[in-house]
């Protein structure tokens, strides 16, 4: 009980900004279209408000309005379909295709084209009588959607970078969840589970793309708040994007030659299992370096272990190579290479400085 009450106020005082955040902004949407414009029975303004504050997080200023008129054009639609046709089965099943064929085509994520389609759809079971045409519901989404673009650039000007460092921990955590998984797959000889974690490796190209849209929400907010002060944090951030990139690649291969060794049903070397999780350090260091450096903190300190971690995974895999090892465990270390190539690039190393410490480590001469 102790443990689950620690961890619900860890949630709280995590996410409890965005639980006033949410409210206030339901409540003013309310209050405007119920107070000041006088519409009965104001739904739609809270609800679109909660909506499109809810998918606008770190997300960039026409994208936010792309959502808020898409949410008031599915309450519009349905408007217009239960005033044509009135209540019935006929007028469901049209909602429910326009609704989200539209949020589809504009790119809305899962989430969004539920919650609007259920908003669209909360109009046929309550559609006025006598079909009447009641067009303050749409003006209410709209009001809700507006109420809620205000609070979401409130927010990003109250702290524009913290977006961009959630979500370059959440980048480099992923990667790092993955090493783990590929790891104890190696270790367990487990063919299903690197199979699994492949899967998962395919898919590391979301955080990837992530990482760019929140690096391009952050300098829209930046460049809209005049705080062009940390517009040189985003360029930083965007070169060491480059080498997060390249390395979500060569963990991809690493993923890859992990199925075939467990496919030969050949015992991991306990040194492999070693060098990965080295290798696994280093990335998730890299990851609070970046966040550090975004919020102003000591990210010398976490790069310096980022360094340390990366270097000691190739130290460890270079003696694998002295063992005439298999094929796929060749290939293993040669990413773990790669791989800490680019973390040490990520940290702000010099190219040609890292190139020569790694092969040091590895064993290798460049002369």
């Amino acid at each position: 009980m102790r443990t689950w009450v620690r961890d619900a106020v860890a949630r709280l005082r995590g996410d409890g900004m965005t639980v006033v955040e949410l409210t206030a902004a339901a409540v003013v949407a309310w209050i405007v279209a119920a107070v000041v414009i006088r519409h009965p029975d104001p739904f739609f303004a809270p609800t679109a408000a909660l909506v499109v504050l809810g998918e606008s997080r770190g997300r960039r200023l026409r994208q936010t309005v792309e959502i808020l008129f898409a949410v008031a054009a599915a309450v519009l639609v349905a408007e217009l379909l239960v005033y044509a046709l009135g209540p019935g089965t006929e007028t469901v099943l049209l909602v429910l295709l326009l609704t989200t064929t539209t949020l589809v085509v504009i790119g809305a994520r899962r989430a969004l084209v539920v919650q609007a389609t259920v908003s669209a759809m909360y109009l046929v079971v309550v559609s006025a009588p006598n079909g009447t045409l009641m067009p303050f519901r749409f003006v209410d989404a709209l009001i809700g959607g507006a109420v809620a673009l205000a609070a979401s650039q409130l927010m990003a000007a109250r702290d524009p970078l913290a977006p961009l460092v959630a979500q370059a921990r959440r980048s480099y955590t992923d990667l790092a969840d993955l090493l783990d998984q590929v790891n104890a797959a190696l270790r367990g000889c487990d063919e299903d589970a690197a199979r699994a974690a492949l899967d998962r490796a395919r898919q590391v190209d979301d955080c990837v793309a992530e990482m760019q849209a929140a690096v391009l929400a952050t300098g829209e907010t930046l460049r809209l708040g005049l705080r062009r002060r940390h517009l040189g944090k985003l360029v930083e951030v965007e070169a060491t994007l480059r080498q997060l990139d390249y390395a979500a690649r060569n963990i991809r291969v690493l993923a890859r030659a992990g199925v075939t060794l467990t496919r030969r049903h050949t015992a991991t070397p306990p040194e492999l299992a070693a060098a990965i999780g080295a290798l696994t350090s280093a990335v998730r260091s890299a990851g609070e370096a970046m966040a550090h450096d975004l919020t102003g903190a000591d990210a010398d300190r976490h790069a310096q272990r980022a360094d340390a971690a990366a270097l000691e995974a190739v130290r460890i895999a270079a003696g694998l190579l002295r063992t005439d090892p298999p094929l796929p465990v060749t290939m293993i270390v040669g990413q773990i290479r790669a791989t800490a190539i680019d973390l040490l690039r990520g940290v702000g190393h010099d190219d040609v400085a890292v190139l020569d410490r790694v092969d040091e480590a590895l064993g290798l001469s460049r002369g």
